[in-house]
């Protein structure tokens, strides 16, 4: 264990900084396998026999969870540092498979919610904020490109995850329900490689360390600080609870359009084919994944608070339109929810950098993953509010566009509640700031020079 601790994750002098996003990317795209789940939803319904309901549970428990171990895991990870927390994370994903695959075979539904979904969802909320500050603190100088090379695998993971699981499926047995177990165990051996290499190569910056050449510059904006807030006060700030509304109605706006894509576009056009619509699917996860790397290094240029003006305001018109004309031609359908879904994703990989501006780099990590139960709460109300709109509209025989009206009209109105929200944030009172001392006792955490550390100078580690 001595090799998973922080101090022995310190970065020699003349590491190369471009290796921790390959790291992170390695964790992110494993941990993303969870936006591929559809591919398996099928033959489980058909092994178990049970509902889409059923088997949807999978997923719900999973997502919540998600944001639950990342809330409550973040101030151990700031404290125990990425490595730990990418093998943790590693063990409770792999273990998710492992005893997920075990209650298939034994055919215990019961023994799936526990593993995929319990236990490996504690895997995702950890895996995903593990590499997030460390990648901050190795690229101050441009912060949200950092974030976003390593949060679009969480985004694309599905793109590799979803043609793998269905090959794997395929191959094991004549029926995807009898190739499960086996489909299951060589995604776990997968993603446990592939892990535990990112595991091995993530490093923290020394203390004090700086990219060659960069100065800090002056702040771009009044958003921006150069203190430090923690997380216990960073929590009590209105700041924390608008991004909280912020990053909620961003996702529950785009999930809504995810969970519902294939069926959604069918509706909409009764020439489009299954296949067409699975293309459709395809194409909505390139945008997740392309969107979290081009919004957020975007935002490093005109800023977090101006992104999110983008992502809210331009997203709430874009689902006026696809509630008024969209319907009207495939081609503007497709656009506009490529551009929803793309700032879906921008916003996830935005909101790091948007945390940093406003709180500093101390326990960016913690923070985050306190904010990150606005992904739990969002991963509910955004297929609630699609689906039970459709099932009630259902339900009175209205078919077609006019399934989703209502609940496009809402989502419109949802994001014109986060673009207020968006607007109120201010920068946080000096007086929630870490008080910045003199260097004063040495530290024992080694510097890129192998000279001990001013314990002043820990903070920046």
């Amino acid at each position: 264990m001595n090799l998973l601790d922080r101090r022995r994750t310190v970065a020699p002098p003349g590491y190369n900084r471009w290796l921790v996003p390959p790291a992170a990317l390695a964790v992110h795209l494993s941990i993303g396998q969870i936006y591929a789940f559809s591919v398996l939803k099928e033959a489980l319904i058909d092994r178990f026999d049970a509902s889409h309901t059923q088997i949807a549970i999978i997923f719900s428990i999973a997502i919540v969870m998600l944001g639950l171990s990342a809330a409550f895991g973040g101030k151990w990870m700031e404290r125990n540092g990425p490595r730990k927390a990418m093998a943790l994370s590693a063990t409770f994903w792999v273990s998710g498979f492992l005893i997920g695959s075990l209650g298939i075979q034994l055919g215990q539904l019961w023994i799936v919610y526990l593993g995929y979904g319990f236990i490996g969802g504690i895997g995702l909320g950890i895996g995903y904020i593990s590499p997030v500050s460390t990648l901050i603190k190795w690229f101050p100088d441009r912060p949200g490109l950092a974030t976003g090379l390593a949060i679009m695998g969480f985004g694309g993971g599905a793109m590799v995850a979803g043609p793998l699981t269905n090959a794997l499926l395929g191959a094991y047995a004549d029926t995807p329900a009898e190739a499960l177990v086996p489909t299951m165990l060589t995604l776990a051996a997968i993603y446990a490689v592939l892990m535990t290499a990112g595991t091995a190569v993530i490093r923290v910056p020394a203390p004090g360390w700086k990219p060659e050449g960069w100065v800090p510059s002056p702040k771009k904006n009044a958003m921006q600080t150069h203190a430090d807030v923690r997380v216990a006060r960073a929590v009590r700030t209105p700041q924390f609870y608008l991004l909280w509304i912020v990053l909620f109605t961003n996702v529950t706006a785009g999930i809504g359009i995810l969970e519902q894509a294939s069926p959604m576009i069918q509706d909409f056009f009764s020439s489009v084919t299954p296949a067409t619509a699975a293309g459709f699917v395809g194409l909505l996860s390139l945008a997740n994944m392309a969107g979290r790397f081009v919004w957020s290094s975007t935002s490093d240029v005109v800023g977090r608070k101006r992104i999110y003006v983008m992502y809210l305001g331009v997203g709430a018109v874009l689902y006026g339109l696809l509630a008024s004309v969209a319907g009207s031609a495939v081609g503007l359908f497709v656009v506009v929810a490529v551009l929803i879904v793309s700032f879906y994703g921008g916003g996830f990989a935005t909101v790091p950098a948007y945390l940093k501006d406003l709180f500093g780099s101390l326990e960016v990590g913690a923070i985050h993953g306190r904010l990150l139960t606005a992904w739990s709460a969002a991963g509910i109300a955004g297929p609630l509010i699609v689906n039970g709109f459709a099932d009630a509209r259902a339900a009175q025989g209205i078919e077609g566009a006019a399934l989703y009206t209502p609940s496009l009209i809402t989502m419109t109105a949802v994001l014109v509640v986060g673009f207020t929200a968006n607007l109120l944030i201010r920068p946080v009172d000096e007086r929630h700031h870490e008080p910045v001392t003199a260097p004063a006792a040495a530290s024992s955490i080694p510097t890129s020079s192998g000279e001990p550390a001013l314990a002043g100078a820990t903070k920046e580690s």
